[in-house]
């Protein structure tokens, strides 16, 4: 075949054009580059991260002061050195700018500043339904007149006329300016509380620096209170240095109070845990400051608390046979006694305690209760001689059980309540004071509050024991393990009545999981799906990349598996927890030894049961308990 001069220059220069290389392609390789090396680089970001954390707890855990591995002091004495800074004041208040008014039926009244400070704390709350309430707006009108000027109290009084408008847009405002603040703002911030928490909360208590726990006093505002508490709207007061004691050592640098001030007293009482004290105005309690939850003090204290309710059982079986037998007494103080003891061992109830009439709440414990808070059936549901309980108990949490009892029990209860209106007192010859020292006979620091620790305690380490250890280690996954620890928390918190409002936030997350659930579902079933297909295409066949691929597919179906298993765990846990506070009883009933042994036997990270804060709390449990331990 011939070919022509001009097809042969044609492609000679075709050949001669440069193309110029796919910039697209480039770019790609360039991209692929650049995520791999950020992929990279956050890998290695994550490394040291968790290195410098992993740095962080191993410093931490050499810093920390292992009381527990030395002697402990006699003869009630706490410490033999302490020195701080004392607490710290809350700032003085600064009157309102002239553009914020106040008005009394329609017309502007300008406030004197102490009566201005007041009617502030109303104004902020008037979103809260507090200031809708009768009792509240009394009390709070009664207080405010006592820090008005003598002109003022004549001109205002009525609140219903008081404006407060002004003064309640200025605190939202306010609100919404933190709300929205920058982040070299909120750092600002923060870095003035770093000071202050660095000069007033931390102190040196035999040479060793401690975390101090509420080392602010609190600033005047109006008393809410718990429930309907009948003095809820009074004025807490402005604390002053002169309110304040301080006890240090002798021989500390003692605190100076703030300029123009000194102190009402200092004292140097090494047998006591505080560091100041004042009594507030409102109930005449006398309020403290304390160290911190993880210190040697409390830590002590807590170790103390749980040794003596474990040494409840070696004598318990010999209390209950006695309150057994006084439940026959013909002594009406000696039976009352024994019932309140039978309520108190049986169903882990308050001992309860004597309160002036109007002072607090109407809440009450077991030696408090009235007529009007059981009612006896002599058959229900099936059952005999049941008691119903239906109170306010602690924190306004309503008590309300129908318990079988013993006829003798029962009996008793009947002639306790013969000829007695519904507000007279049950236990009419009792007070938690006898109760506690009837209780202090039959074994050296035993109260009413130990049988409640001791229970709580024991029936946490029943429940887990339900679970024995050879059945408990073949429980495939963790989440199944968390469960069932929840499950036996769960059991104390019902005991002790450690009930909770279920979050407002908990439908929705409910719903999201269940949707989570949903996808789980639908991707095991293309798993499996596909895992049909690979066992199909394997079968009778020996090619090593089709025996590879249905390994993969396996594998698959399996990692789906316990994925959707979890989550379901999960949603069972969030759905029979959700009206139950688990942790009250976890700070502050259950031994933290029985947790730990359990966590060690079961393989379970410990911080998959408590968080940071209680790590610190109960380290000296975790330091010393052995997998082995009984309660």
């Amino acid at each position: 075949m011939k070919i022509s001069e001009e097809t042969v220059l044609k492609v000679k220069k075709e050949e001669d054009v440069e193309y110029p290389v796919s910039v697209k392609r480039k770019k790609k390789k360039e991209e692929i580059e650049a995520t791999k090396a950020m992929k990279l680089r956050v890998k290695e970001e994550r490394m040291a991260a968790k290195a410098l954390k992993i740095k962080m707890k191993e410093e931490e855990e050499q810093q920390r002061w292992r009381w527990w591995e030395e002697e402990r002091y006699e003869c009630g004495i706490k410490w033999k050195f302490l020195e701080h800074k004392g607490p710290y004041f809350p700032p003085e208040y600064q009157p309102l700018p002239d553009n914020v008014r106040f008005f009394y039926n329609g017309e502007h009244i300008k406030l004197s500043p102490a009566t201005e400070e007041v009617a502030l704390f109303f104004a902020q709350m008037l979103d809260h339904e507090y200031t809708t309430k009768d009792v509240f707006r009394n009390n709070f009108f009664k207080d405010w007149r006592k820090e008005m000027t003598h002109d003022e109290r004549r001109l205002i009084v009525d609140l219903d006329k008081c404006d407060f408008g002004e003064l309640f847009q200025m605190h939202k405002d306010k609100v919404e300016a933190r709300r929205n603040m920058s982040q070299e703002e909120k750092q600002a911030v923060k870095e003035v509380n770093q000071k202050i928490l660095d000069k007033y909360g931390y102190c040196i208590l035999d040479h060793h620096r401690e975390r101090i726990g509420n080392f602010k006093i609190e600033p005047p505002g109006l008393f809410r209170g718990r429930g309907d508490h009948p003095k809820q709207g009074l004025l807490k007061r402005r604390i002053q240095p002169e309110d304040v004691i301080i006890n240090c050592s002798k021989d500390c640098c003692i605190p100076k109070p703030p300029a123009g001030h000194q102190w009402k007293e200092v004292r140097h009482d090494n047998t006591v845990t505080w560091l100041a004290s004042w009594m507030e105005n409102v109930q005449g309690s006398i309020k403290y400051i304390m160290l911190n939850a993880n210190s040697k003090l409390k830590g002590e204290k807590d170790w103390e608390k749980y040794e003596v309710a474990r040494g409840l059982k070696t004598c318990v079986d010999r209390i209950r046979s006695e309150y057994q037998v006084d439940l026959k007494s013909k002594k009406m103080e000696t039976c009352q006694r024994a019932v309140a003891l039978y309520f108190i061992d049986k169903l882990a109830l308050r001992a309860g305690n004597e309160k002036e009439e109007g002072e607090t709440a109407d809440t009450v414990g077991c030696c408090s209760l009235r007529v009007e808070h059981i009612t006896l059936h002599e058959q229900l549901n099936g059952d005999k001689c049941v008691v119903e309980f239906d109170f306010l108990g602690k924190d306004c949490i309503r008590y309300y059980n129908k318990v079988p009892v013993t006829k003798r029990v029962f009996k008793n209860l009947k002639l306790f309540m013969e000829n007695k209106q519904g507000g007279e007192d049950l236990f009419d010859r009792l007070n938690t004071t006898l109760l506690n020292k009837y209780l202090s006979s039959l074994m050296p620091g035993l109260t009413a509050k130990v049988f409640r620790t001791y229970n709580a305690s024991i029936t946490l380490q029943q429940q887990l024991r339900e679970l024995s250890i050879s059945e408990c280690n073949h429980i495939p996954l963790l989440a199944e393990k968390l469960l069932a620890y929840n499950r036996a928390n769960r059991a104390v918190a019902i005991l002790c009545n450690h009930q909770r409002a279920p979050p407002k936030t908990f439908e929705q997350s409910m719903a999201n999981l269940h949707a989570k659930i949903d996808h789980r579902k639908e991707q095991l079933a293309l798993a499996r799906s596909e895992l049909k297909q690979a066992k199909k295409e394997a079968k009778g066949t020996t090619d090593d990349k089709l025996q590879a691929v249905l390994e993969r597919k396996k594998r698959a179906v399996q990692r789906c598996e316990e994925q959707l298993l979890r989550l379901e765990v999960q949603a069972t846990d969030r759905e029979e927890n959700k009206q139950i506070a688990l942790g009250t009883s976890k700070l502050n009933y259950l031994d933290p030894r029985i947790s730990v042994a359990w966590c060690k036997n079961m393989d379970v990270p410990l911080e998959k049961i408590y968080n940071k804060t209680l790590r610190d709390k109960f380290a000296w449990a975790i330091h010393m308990t052995n997998p082995d331990f009984e309660f």
